[in-house]
């Protein structure tokens, strides 16, 4: 239960790491996870505070990383962090950047992606509810190899911080192996006293083997003066998991993804297979919707009430109708219309638009193209740059020629037309209501409303061309035995 807190003077997002693990040129912060980078969902995270300060610390690819976050958040302060190692130095640099602060300061982690709200928030309503100059957020896990162990006093309160290779240590030197047992361990995320932090900090050196200025010195520091430590802990580990490789990159990307589809399912939406379907955080789902296998919604897709997807579907930013079904298709910034048919095998480009009860069919292609109600383009196509009227049935193999190699040009196609089988409109051209078009034309002109448009030609039939021209291929002997010429 998260309990009422008042919003923190600021939260301090550290993004200076160089990743290397990550083996990467992207950097490591800015690698995609469900729809938004690992630190959009770190700042997603901090914003929820709504904090009077929210700072972002940065040093590697110091340019590139600025501009992804000031496009997430514009108001966001940018803190350097100099040559000095340690998230102390880290931490310190992002309090200068924003002046002395009175109150609560959260520091958090730009590759933290799971991390919610609501843990924040409970984090920060505990720490300042029990009045602590520290308050750490801690896990307790199954095995805590590689983490710092939460050590307590006699109260509960947290008397230190041990990092792995050190509780190892004192248990081989000692014989006690009761730190290295310790299952609760430090996030690494903390709420702090501003007041308090900053002037702690002050006091942390780099004298230690790393010649760093740790942050968690000051929990120390801060103990010594009679400041009060304590910890809020979290009961999902997964929450304060960090990303350091492309390992944990797909583990951590592959739970947020379970944890989407849970919630839509518990919402009212049918995934038929969760194990190969791939939802973005912004993405929006209506009850009703069903979801079939291998099927990835991306972005800002939109999804109503009673609509069918899939299987074997990509749609990104798409639109898709009450009661639409899309199967095997792949779409992209697409509006598809109410009771509106698309694919199988069909690829929606940015700009179309499908009317309520219309079709796009298989092996059909489209872009910017404007589609009326309940027309049909039924299957083996390209619609681009056009517009189709209401109830207009596109034949097979239709196709606007709307690029002169310079200029992309409009085709405007009225309701109720009917168009042959492999008609070609050379645009620009416009074709009125009612009109009809002969398989094979050639449209290079406007035809006017009710009108047939063919480009009149006489069959010609040239006997035995086979036997004289491809005397001793396959097709010549196959005519010969029908009409029984040797």
């Amino acid at each position: 239960m998260v309990l009422s807190s008042s919003s923190p003077a600021a939260v301090i997002v550290l993004a200076a790491g160089a990743g290397t693990r990550m083996k990467s040129s992207l950097p490591k912060i800015l690698h995609p996870m469900g729809g938004r980078s690992l630190v959009g969902h770190a700042l997603d995270a901090a914003m929820s505070l709504n904090p009077e300060h929210l700072v972002a610390v940065v040093r590697h690819q110091r340019e590139r990383v600025v501009e992804h976050l000031l496009g997430h958040n514009p108001n966001l302060v940018i803190a350097d962090q100099d040559d000095v190692p340690g998230t102390g130095r880290a931490v310190e640099q992002g309090l200068e950047a924003i002046g002395a602060v009175n109150g609560t300061v959260v520091v958090t982690y730009g590759d933290v992606p799971l991390l919610t709200p609501e843990t924040l928030n409970a984090l920060v309503s505990e720490h300042q509810n029990a009045q602590n100059a520290v308050t750490v957020l801690s896990a307790n896990v199954p095995d805590a190899t590689g983490y710092g162990r939460i050590v307590r006093d006699e109260q509960g309160l947290v008397s230190g911080i041990v990092e792995h290779k050190d509780a190892l240590k004192i248990a081989e030197e000692t014989g006690d192996s009761t730190i290295a047992d310790i299952t609760e361990i430090n996030s690494g995320i903390y709420a702090f006293d501003g007041e308090i932090l900053a002037r702690t900090l002050a006091e942390v050196t780099t004298n230690n083997v790393q010649g760093e200025k740790y942050l968690t010195d000051v929990l120390g520091l801060a103990r010594a003066e009679g400041g009060r430590v304590a910890t809020y802990v979290t009961n999902d580990l997964m929450e304060v998991e960090g990303v350091n490789d492309r390992t944990q990159l797909s583990a951590l990307g592959s739970e947020l993804n379970r944890r989407i589809a849970d919630r839509w399912m518990r919402a009212g939406v049918t995934i038929v297979d969760p194990a190969t379907t791939w939802i973005d955080v912004d993405v929006e789902l209506a009850q009703d919707v069903t979801i079939k296998p291998n099927t990835q919604l991306h972005g800002a897709t939109q999804i109503a009430s009673g609509a069918v997807i899939g299987p074997d579907s990509t749609l990104q930013s798409v639109v898709v109708g009450e009661d639409a079904t899309v199967r095997r298709t792949e779409a992209t910034e697409a509006v598809i219309g109410i009771g509106a048919n698309v694919g199988p095998f069909t690829y929606l480009r940015p700009g179309t638009v499908l009317g309520d009860t219309g079709k796009i069919g298989a092996f059909y292609e489209t872009k910017n193209v404007q589609i009326g109600r309940g027309a049909k383009l039924s299957h083996l196509g390209y619609a681009g740059d056009a517009e189709i009227g209401e109830n207009a049935n596109i034949g097979c193999g239709n196709i606007t020629a709307n690029y002169d190699g310079v200029n992309k040009h409009r085709t405007v196609i009225g309701a109720e037309v009917r168009t042959g089988s492999n008609t070609v409109f050379t645009a620009p051209v416009e074709i009125g209501d009612g009109a009809y078009t002969a398989a094979g034309a050639v449209i290079r002109k406007d035809v006017p409303a009710g009108a047939l448009a063919m480009n009149a030609m006489e069959q010609r039939t040239i006997e035995d061309w086979v036997l004289q021209r491809r005397p001793d291929s396959a097709a010549a002997k196959a005519a010969r035995a029908s009409n029984g010429k040797s």
